[in-house]
This record gives structure tokens, C-alpha cells and sequence, in this order.
């Protein structure tokens, strides 16, 4: 069995702050709660069904604050009262950790409407729904102080959305979405004191299970969720205010840090618009003389 892996806080990291969590009753959400909870944030635990009042009692009998709120992040009525709900129980938000989502596998060719709507809907709606909440209240805010306020968006990409996971269209393209959710509302509310970043975590999760080999059995497990709670504590704090628009790669001791894509290379037609042959000559021998896109099955960023 891998050793357990506790990360310690001072519990000052988030003194007086206000956390929620969404899918945060198992795996990666809980230990980031549980993470919260322990540098002094006061913590809503989101989840389906009875993991998210259990993963609060947790916490409380710890010695912190925390309520389990279950229900349906991927119902976008639900999701923003979800955020009032927390605002009302602790007075003020904080950290908006968006970590909810689930998988439904299948080559794009055949993939059903079902299965590409409902990875989408808990994913990206989810993240969006609390988000928009979120966002407003701390516009508000923002105005009602006549300054910029304490305010956090850590969102959960992958890097499928690096890679195109090809048993995964679905799920792909929901992690890109979240990833540009990110930079766009990290661009549109930074007047604000919003800092809107995300993770692609390495973590063995129910999620995960059958793409990672087995823990080892005398060491930490480098893919331990709790390897992942202390980059999101960091993302959360007040001191954090000068880190927004990223995507952090973070698994074991390591962090990995993706910004936006930039431009590649340009080209231009010798007449006033192109033509196919120019644009092999041009483009074409461009992306075939070593600068092809290479894609393999497990293709890994060695952080």
C-alpha cells in the first residue's frame, strides 16, 4: 500500500475566507475541501447525494466550518444558488473551486447526443453556471467596497484538451472549453479583484482509474489527489492576486504552467487572396518540414 499523504497548512493561508467546492464528496474535490478547510477557509461541500454532508461532517470534526450541499451542478438553477447559498450561510465568498465531472468514453464516430450532452452539461455548464454566479456577486461587491475584492476561480481543464484524448471528443472538448472559460473570465473580471485560473491535475480518481498503473506499494503516490490540494490553496489565497489567465499541469511535487496559446507562424499570399497551389508551397512545406502537429496515445508532458 502507498504511504498516505498529508499536506500540512498553518491554517492562516485562508484565514476569514469562504470556499465552495462543487464534486467535492470523493476523490480530487474532497481533498481539495478538506485542504481549504484546513488553511482556515469556511467550506460549501458540492456533490450528488449524501458524500457531500459526510465530506463537511469531516471537516467539522476536525474543528472547522463547513456545509454539504448536494444536488446537480450541471443544472444551471441549481449551480447559481448554489453560490447565494454559500453566501448567505457564511456572508461572503471567496474561492469558487470548480472540480464537478463526469465521463461517458466513446469514439466520435460513435458517440450519441446523450453522451456528448451530458459530459458537456455537467463539465462546462457547471463550471459556467457557478461562475456567472459567482462573478456577479463579486462585481457587486467590488463596486459596493469602491475597489477590487477577495475573489477566486480555480476551474479543473485536463490535458485532453491539450492532446484531443481520442476515446474522448466529449470530454475533450468540454476541458477546452473550461480552459478559455478561464481566460475569459479571468480578462473580464480582473477590474473586479477576480483571479480566475485552472488546473489539469495527474490524480488517480474514480475518474482515472484505468489510465494510471497502480500506486506503488512502500512510497507516496506521485498521483495522489492530495499532491494536488496545495496548488489550489495557493490559487485561493490573497497573495495570489498577480497569478490569473493560467492553466497549472500539477501532479507529485510538480507544477507545470500553461498560458494561452500564441501564434505559431503567419504567412501571406503574393496576390490579393491565395491559391491551393501557393498554399502548399507555403503553409504545406511549412507544417511538413518538421513542424507537423505529432500526436501519440498517451503522449505525456515530462514535468
Amino acid at each position: 500500500m502507498a504511504k498516505p499523504l498529508i499536506p500540512t497548512f498553518t491554517g492562516d493561508e485562508l484565514a476569514g475566507g469562504v470556499a465552495l467546492v462543487t464534486g467535492a464528496g470523493v476523490g480530487l474535490g474532497r481533498a481539495e475541501a478538506l485542504a481549504l478547510a484546513a488553511a482556515g477557509a469556511k467550506v460549501v461541500v458540492n456533490d450528488i447525494g449524501e458524500n457531500a454532508a459526510a465530506v463537511a461532517a469531516e471537516i467539522r470534526a476536525a474543528g472547522g466550518e463547513a456545509l454539504g450541499v448536494p444536488g446537480d451542478i450541471g443544472d444551471w438553477d441549481f449551480a447559481t444558488s448554489l453560490v447565494r447559498q454559500a453566501i448567505d450561510e457564511y456572508g461572503d465568498l471567496n474561492v469558487l473551486v470548480n472540480n464537478a465531472g463526469v465521463l461517458r468514453d466513446r469514439m466520435i464516430f460513435g458517440i450519441t447526443a446523450e453522451e456528448w450532452d451530458t459530459v458537456l452539461r455537467v463539465h462546462l455548464r457547471g463550471h459556467a453556471a457557478t461562475c456567472q454566479a459567482a462573478t456577479a456577486y463579486w462585481r457587486d461587491a467590488s463596486k459596493a467596497a469602491d475597489g477590487p475584492v477577495w475573489a477566486r476561480v480555480i476551474n479543473t481543464a485536463s490535458e485532453a484538451f491539450l492532446f484531443g484524448s481520442p476515446g474522448q471528443p466529449n470530454y475533450a472538448a468540454a476541458k477546452a472549453g473550461i480552459a478559455v472559460l478561464t481566460l475569459s473570465v479571468a480578462h473580464g473580471c480582473a477590474r473586479y479583484g477576480v483571479r480566475a485560473n485552472a488546473i489539469a491535475p495527474r490524480a488517480r480518481t474514480a475518474m482515472t482509474e484505468a489510465v494510471f498503473p497502480p500506486p506503488p506499494e512502500d512510497e507516496t503516490d506521485p498521483l495522489a489527489v492530495e499532491h494536488v490540494a496545495p496548488v489550489v490553496v495557493w490559487l485561493g489565497t490573497r497573495e495570489a492576486d498577480h497569478v490569473n489567465g493560467n492553466v497549472f499541469v500539477t501532479y507529485g511535487g510538480k507544477v507545470g504552467v500553461i498560458k494561452a496559446p500564441s501564434l505559431d507562424a503567419a504567412f501571406s499570399s503574393h496576390g490579393e487572396t491565395w491559391t491551393v497551389a501557393e498554399l502548399e508551397k507555403t503553409v504545406g512545406h511549412y507544417l511538413a518540414d518538421g513542424n507537423r502537429h505529432t500526436f501519440a496515445v498517451g503522449n505525456d508532458l515530462t514535468l
